[in-house]
């Protein structure tokens, strides 16, 4: 038996090594790869390959992409692996491919800006953003580049969705479509490097450190080589961080070079230079037809892909294509060749080749190409999580959903009903020697499955309190905003708050089968009673009232700490509970709080101390969370 199981994955492996083989083959004959330096208006010039279709029966459209990751391989006689992903579908279109090296990182000239500013109103050619740059290296193209159509779309995902919401502010009017994924927005309030002024220590660290990613290593001149790292002393990230001890020992090891990290540590609150680097400020008067998108689990840029939306709706009142899609994945998992499953989580099939096919390729072949039609693009695409099917909204939030609050009770109840208690509270011992960790087992990077994980480890510890509903006996649909509204007293002056939406699945015994991508193997995990995270958020407590002004609590006084968990598409089935969790900290996602109203940057050793936390649930302080529930929904609305 195994013999066969060996033979037939060998052939298998044949087969697709041909496909990939001939497809290749097929992008050598059919493109022509040109590299070019494209001066912008300042002098500076950037990097630039192009990949050109020999057809010349046709006019072709630009499809772009800006990126500080680099437009590798350098050298028109190596071709980017188009054929391993669905962008070849783009190439079979007769698009023309555009990778762009970003200015300052690279083979660009200039210095590179970390989320660079945008200037709605430039005085002179001196004064550049990421939108001049796209403007100018668009209206180079289409000067350049014989047998283009005029039309020029842009997208990318991470940092590039941010250079693709610029390039809609840039207004080119070549540019007729945009669509920012997972675009990095805003880095203190909910994106990647902050949320909710609580610093998210692993990413930030890990992206800009000379011991791993090295992004913010300086580049004094363009290059194709990527900076040289020294790698982790430590392979357990719990430990690491940790024993590094306070962020000043992190900021010695990152060393003096690396700009951004030392912007980190000079701008703690929400101060001008933060809401400077705010991409929603280039959401207004937006020409192009904007697709936005993002994952419902992605532990990067969640944030940004929903507040983008909104922010370009308000900014837009009106415009005829500005829509959002999300679907049930990790950090850009729609651009792979399989989404059907995040950890133990299964979603039925492969959504990103959905999404691939019935949306993105759709989008750009409509304004770019004149091509099929986009009326089955709903204003907002959501996957439903739980169900896992995709619905249409007229809008998101649906007008249909009912905000409805859910209530901590005593001995961990959850209910709709208000608490009856005259005085009533959960206690637990915050302690930032031994913080809660943010996943189990021992890990190195930080995982994309956490967004998913089973949260029963953290439940049996001490200093997370845990309030779940009774069997659920029918199905509860939440589509929106979660808000957390919880009453606290903390016998110190600071404490961070973290509150986990959780599905607790019945005790049924059952498995999910996770299989590895190389098909070599599978590993099988319990689902009877998982407590899969729907989603959680965290609340730096000095920021309970202001992000721009910090306040420390007072001592043993009870204060109402209210913040948004975040947005949620996702159906709760008959037969399973709900779960609330809170807890003070979650380790090394987020660095620890000293639970002392200190800098937290500039913290010793000394300033960190347990802090006793309660949470209440009474007559008059009723804690609950805020659930988007939806109400009723058309048959129009689902499919």
């Amino acid at each position: 038996m195994k013999k066969t199981i060996l033979i037939i994955a060998f052939y298998q492996l044949l087969q697709f090594a041909y496909a990939q083989n001939k497809d290749s083959i097929w992008v050598i004959n059919n493109f022509t790869k040109i590299e070019r330096q494209i001066p912008m208006r300042d002098g500076i010039r950037l990097f630039t390959s192009i990949y050109i279709p020999k057809d010349t029966s046709e006019k072709h459209p630009f499809l772009l992409t800006r990126t500080p990751y680099s437009c590798q391989p350098y050298g028109e006689d190596k071709f980017a692996p188009f054929w391993k992903s669905y962008k070849m579908n783009y190439l079979k279109e007769g698009y023309i491919l555009v990778v762009q090296d970003v200015r300052g990182k690279w083979m660009s000239e200039g210095e590179f800006v970390d989320v660079r500013p945008f200037i709605a109103n430039k005085k002179n050619n001196q004064e550049t953003d990421e939108a001049s740059d796209t403007y100018d290296t668009v209206d180079w193209l289409l000067k350049k580049i014989p047998d283009n159509n005029g039309k020029a779309g842009v997208y990318g995902v991470s940092y590039p969705g941010f250079y693709s919401t610029m390039a809609a502010a840039s207004n080119h009017p070549a540019i007729f479509a945009v669509s920012p994924q997972a675009p990095v927005t805003n880095w203190f309030i909910g994106d990647d490097f902050h949320h909710n002024g609580a610093f998210f220590l692993m990413d930030g660290f890990s992206f800009y450190s000379p011991l791993d990613r090295g992004f913010g290593m300086p580049r004094p001149q363009p290059t194709m080589t990527g900076p040289k790292t020294a790698g982790y002393p430590v392979h357990d990230n719990y430990k690491f961080y940790l024993e590094t001890g306070p962020l000043g020992n992190f900021a010695k090891l990152t060393g003096d070079s690396i700009i951004f990290w030392k912007d980190l540590y000079d701008h703690p609150n929400y101060d001008e230079w933060w809401k400077a680097r705010d991409a929603r400020n280039a959401t207004k008067n937006l020409s192009p037809a904007i697709l936005w998108v993002g994952g419902l689990f992605d532990a990067e840029d969640n944030w940004g892909t929903w507040n983008s939306y909104q922010s370009a709706e308000m900014n837009n009142p009106g415009k005829d294509f500005n829509k959002i899609v999300m679907g049930p994945w990790s950090h850009g998992q729609w651009e792979g060749n399989d989404a059907a499953h995040l950890g133990n989580i299964c979603f039925g099939n492969n959504t990103a080749a959905w999404y691939q096919q019935n949306v993105e390729i759709p989008f750009f072949n409509f304004y770019l190409k004149d091509k099929g039609n986009i009326s089955q693009i709903a204003e907002a695409t959501i996957f439903v999580s739980g169900e896992n099917s995709w619905r249409n909204f007229k809008q998101w939030p649906p007008a249909e959903k009912v905000d409805k609050s859910l209530f901590l009770l005593a001995n961990g109840g959850l209910d709709w009903k208000k608490p009856v208690a005259k005085t009533s509270s959960t206690e637990y011992i915050s302690d930032p020697a031994k913080p809660v960790p943010y996943a189990e087992g021992i890990h190195l990077i930080r995982t994309t499955e956490y967004m998913t994980d089973d949260q029963r480890f953290a439940e049996r510890r001490t200093d997370v309190i845990a309030f779940k509903t009774e069997v659920l006996t029918e199905d509860l649909v939440v589509t929106g905003v979660v808000k957390a509204n919880l009453f606290a007293a903390i016998s110190t002056t600071d404490a961070d708050f973290v509150v986990k939406v959780i599905d607790v699945f019945p005790d049924q015994f059952s498995y999910a089968d996770t299989i590895y991508s190389d098909n070599s193997s599978k590993r099988r995990y319990p689902m009877g009673a998982y407590e899969m995270l729907v989603h959680g958020e965290i609340m730096r407590g000095r920021y309970r009232n202001s992000l721009e002004k910090p306040e420390p609590f007072v001592p043993n006084q009870i204060e109402l700490v209210s913040f948004n968990i975040g947005d949620i598409a996702h159906t709760f089935k008959k037969g399973h509970r709900i779960m609330v969790q809170v807890q003070s900290s979650w380790f090394p996602l987020v660095d620890r709080n000293p639970q002392k109203f200190v800098n937290i940057y500039t913290a010793s050793e000394n300033d960190f101390q347990k802090a006793r936390i309660h949470i209440y649930h009474d007559q008059k302080h009723p804690s609950h969370v805020i659930l988007p529930v939806l109400k009723t929904l058309s048959s129009a609305e689902s499919k």
